[in-house]
């Protein structure tokens, strides 16, 4: 299918670290491209500039603005690719925190991405997992493929490029999909989507 790149997209790429050159951020940059390929409007949303509290202080003063901008921010996306680093077999405490911020009012019917980084060679299969999981929880579409990258110390060169091409590919394979499906999704394609949906690739 030829899909119409005049129906304008918004994808946003959500990095659970803090490190302005983490591994986590170069994947989601790297996904974020895929999606610029498939004519989306891009944008990383830095966890860090909103200063987000923790959940429970959500409500106190001073905090309120802080939550509703983020909030916003993800309501006004079309896509969502989630990248968080592997830290004890889960995501990062603060993607999780970040998440917990939102709600279904955010995510409900947006397509969203995977996107794992781990040390060891076993990359982030339960971090992912529990990605998968918390974005059904929300009521998302959360994409057939995904991307985990082990040995992350090693996978990206100085200019934040992935070192193996195969790994580009991947990463960037999640933007592209999450940037077709959105587009399909907003034009009630509904038939379409859900053929495309059925016969898309899956990759761990």
């Amino acid at each position: 299918m030829i899909e119409s790149v005049s129906v304008p997209i918004r994808v946003i790429g959500l990095v659970g670290s803090l490190r302005s050159g983490s591994a986590t951020r170069m994947a989601v940059l790297c996904a974020l491209q895929g999606a610029g390929e498939r004519g989306a409007n891009v944008e990383l949303l830095d966890v860090a500039a909103y200063h987000l509290p923790f959940l429970g202080r959500d409500r106190e003063e001073g905090n309120v603005a802080a939550v509703a901008r983020f909030r916003a921010d993800l309501r006004a996306a079309d896509g969502i690719i989630l990248g968080s680093p592997e830290i004890h077999g889960s995501i990062s405490g603060v993607l999780k925190n970040a998440l917990d911020l939102a709600s279904s009012d955010e995510f409900a019917g947006k397509m969203v991405g995977l996107v794992g980084v781990a040390g060891g060679r076993m990359g982030a299969t339960e971090s992912l997992s529990h990605l998968r999981t918390i974005g059904r929880s929300l009521r998302a579409w959360v994409i057939p493929t995904q991307a985990s990258i082990g040995e992350s110390d090693k996978a990206f060169d100085a200019d934040g490029e992935p070192v193996d091409p195969k790994v580009g590919d991947r990463l960037r394979s999640v933007g592209r999909q999450v940037a077709h499906f959105a587009r399909l999704h907003k034009c009630e394609n509904h038939l379409q989507f859900l053929k495309d949906w059925e016969g898309a690739p899956v990759h761990d």
